[in-house]
């Protein structure tokens, strides 16, 4: 179980990794307001990282929601860890095809990290049952 709980350490810094990517692309960066010079920004590869940053944040709830679950439900910890690994790796490529700008093969990670964390939960439920 200590590899899912990994992923979900990763999982929870990854907006981090995307908002630097966003900070650094633009000019002068003012940590006094950042939400407001992110919004001034007209980099393209900002906002694209910016974005990343926020969907990051909308994955990591039900993600990590999806590993405890499965883990009290008392799901195959080889499953569990597998998948939150999948989950990770599909999370990294999410962010670097979404600050590349390719939608199509962002969209597409996005649909297999998202197929885990219904197959954590589902398989959580069904053990329960």
């Amino acid at each position: 179980m200590t590899t899912a709980y990994w992923c979900i350490l990763v999982a929870a810094l990854l907006p981090y990794v995307w908002v630097g990517i966003a900070k650094g692309s633009g000019p002068r960066y003012d940590n006094r307001d950042p939400r407001a010079w992110l919004a001034r920004q007209d980099n393209p590869r900002a906002a694209r990282a910016n974005a990343a940053q926020l969907n990051a944040f909308e994955a990591f709830a039900a993600f990590a929601a999806a590993v405890l679950m499965a883990q009290a439900a008392g799901v195959d910890p080889a499953r569990i860890s597998m998948l939150a690994l999948v989950f990770v790796g599909l999370r990294i490529l999410h962010g670097v095809f979404y600050i590349a700008g390719i939608a199509a093969l962002r969209s597409l990670v996005w649909a297999g990290a998202i197929a885990c964390v219904i197959a954590l939960m589902v398989q959580a439920a069904q053990k329960i049952a």
